[in-house]
């Protein structure tokens, strides 16, 4: 059985958190679930049974940790969960980890490995509480207090960029022109906050800008969808498929769940394979 709850952040931190998620799975045997990137990292407590990373030869993940920023899909197995993640804005966890976002990519991170001692104290308050308005709660107090410890000069510059991206502007240079900074400092910048550097970020949008049509019109041909997603002909598109989720656009349909409204968000970060 499967329980999931997405909930919003408040106003003051919607722009740097997207939402906070409540995810608890009780099986008597295990399975699998397929996370794939997209663009934004997670902060993740976990109350439930360890969760094994089969991409890396079953490694077992820490009890809570950092996911960071990723260019390929990651399968895991696990048997009960019972999971409290913060999915944040594309740079939004730049303003609570004090280290450049690049420096988690490709990676999982323990907390216990930070050296901080005001989120192995959240993990300990959100591992007792079962209430989840408690647990939202505790956990803006401690985001609130960071965001505001924060120099925010050059993250203001780069909400303006992020804007721009998701209103379809996809020139390298004329986003470092929206961010008022040379081609070079722009890159350097924004791969300090987002993790990934600009061309890497324009690529995994698009594919989630794909991925979220092809969920909710299943019925649409590959060739309009490179088009609308202004990939130069269907083989780039298909090529990122299999690089970010593993599958071609018409082996996800057949071998992953069906979209949810309510899921959306969740469905852009894990797939479940049927």
């Amino acid at each position: 059985m499967e329980n999931f709850r997405a909930i919003q952040p408040s106003i003051l931190l919607n722009p740097y958190i997207k939402q906070y998620w409540f995810l608890s799975v009780d099986n008597v045997a295990q399975v699998s679930q397929r996370a794939i990137p997209a663009g934004s990292i997670g902060l993740v407590f976990n109350r439930g049974d360890r969760v094994y990373n089969l991409s890396a030869k079953n490694e077992m993940l820490p009890r809570s940790y950092i996911s960071g920023q990723s260019t390929t899909y990651t399968d895991t197995c696990f048997g009960s969960l019972d999971l409290i993640i913060i999915v944040f804005q594309p740079i939004g966890a730049r303003t609570v980890f004090d280290t450049p976002i690049n420096e988690l990519n490709g990676q999982i991170i323990s907390i216990d490995s930070l050296s901080d001692s005001s989120i192995i104290e959240l993990e300990d308050r959100l591992m007792n509480t079962t209430d989840y308005q408690t647990c939202i709660y505790r956990i803006e107090q401690f985001l609130l207090k960071r965001i505001y410890e924060f120099e925010e000069y050059n993250y203001k510059r780069l909400s303006a960029v992020i804007n721009s991206i998701n209103y379809g502007e996809t020139e390298i240079s004329r986003l470092a022109q929206t961010a008022c900074l040379s081609y070079k400092q722009f890159k350097r910048i924004f791969v300090e906050y987002a993790g990934l550097n600009p061309k890497e970020f324009l690529q995994i949008n698009r594919f989630a800008k794909a991925l979220h049509i092809l969920q909710t019109q299943p019925s649409i041909s590959v060739n309009d969808l490179a088009y609308q997603c202004s990939y130069y002909d269907k083989s780039h598109l298909i090529k990122d498929f299999k690089t970010f989720s593993g599958y071609t656009p018409t082996e996800f349909l057949a071998n992953c769940d069906p979209y949810s409204d309510y899921m959306s968000l969740f469905q852009s970060f894990f797939i479940n394979t049927k």
